[in-house]
């Protein structure tokens, strides 16, 4: 395995890049489809008390886990352009039920309202999904490959879920405020609050448990792929600058 220490992880073909970006995306439009619905997942923690989360907290966290292979493996630069990938995919799956919603169904079809109940989701909930995603997934990525640096590649899991604590704790709590206060769901700043600490408790719990595959894949696809990526002079700005121009930090 090759320790690779640049800026970008060059234009080389990696072979198994495509399969985790698709598995990351795909993590994110189920997510966004289902997080319209609030669920009660006090049996699964274990609580005394009712434990309310949208319903993406199923799978949403896969994304997270998939960004920080991405960042441990190729550097941040490809894991950039994997999340700007997986964005403009989202945006476009929004968009197409958008389109489908507003087109007059068909006469003999009955369900118009059924699906505008389950996939008529409102802006605020798109909106605070999409400024979300960016915020908490750059966020991950930047503090992963700032701790790679710093620990010299040792102590994965403190990357791992030192990120995560950043990432997810940033992403719960612009998307719960965006989407959801104000409304029935989240009344007032307590009741925010409560959502916010509880989504990124359980999370944060998420990666910690999926910590030993989480291992297991990087160091895999560190072998497969011929490369360890340290991000030793590299633009952390989430919109790649043009003309070669760089924003170091």
């Amino acid at each position: 395995m090759t320790q690779t220490m640049m800026t970008e992880a060059g234009e080389r073909h990696f072979r198994y890049l495509m399969p985790v970006a698709v598995i990351f995306a795909g993590a994110l439009i189920v997510s966004n489809i289902i997080a319209i619905k609030i669920v009660n997942i006090s049996g699964l923690v274990g609580g005394a008390f009712d434990y309310f989360q949208p319903a993406a907290v199923i799978i949403f966290p896969v994304s997270y886990i998939i960004g920080d292979i991405l960042t441990e493996v190729y550097g941040y630069s490809v894991a950039r352009r994997v999340i700007w990938t997986g964005f403009f995919a989202n945006a476009m799956v929004v968009l197409a039920i958008v389109i489908a919603q507003e087109v007059p169904a068909a006469p003999f079809w009955a369900d118009q309202e059924a699906y505008e109940s389950i996939l008529g989701q409102t802006w605020r909930i798109v909106g605070g999904s999409f400024v979300a995603f960016l915020v908490g997934e750059f966020a991950n990525s930047y503090v992963l490959a700032r701790l790679k640096r710093a620990t010299q590649g040792r102590f994965l899991w403190t990357r791992t879920i030192g990120s995560t604590i950043v990432g997810q704790g940033l992403d719960s709590a612009v998307f719960l405020t965006i989407a959801f206060f104000g409304t029935a769901t989240i009344a007032n700043g307590e009741a925010l609050w409560a959502f916010v600490w509880r989504a990124w408790v359980i999370k944060t719990v998420y990666e910690v448990v999926a910590t030993p595959l989480t291992y297991y894949v990087v160091n895999t696809m560190k072998r497969l792929e011929g490369v360890d990526v340290y991000d030793t002079d590299t633009d952390f700005s989430p919109i790649p600058l043009p003309f070669g121009l760089t924003l170091k930090r």
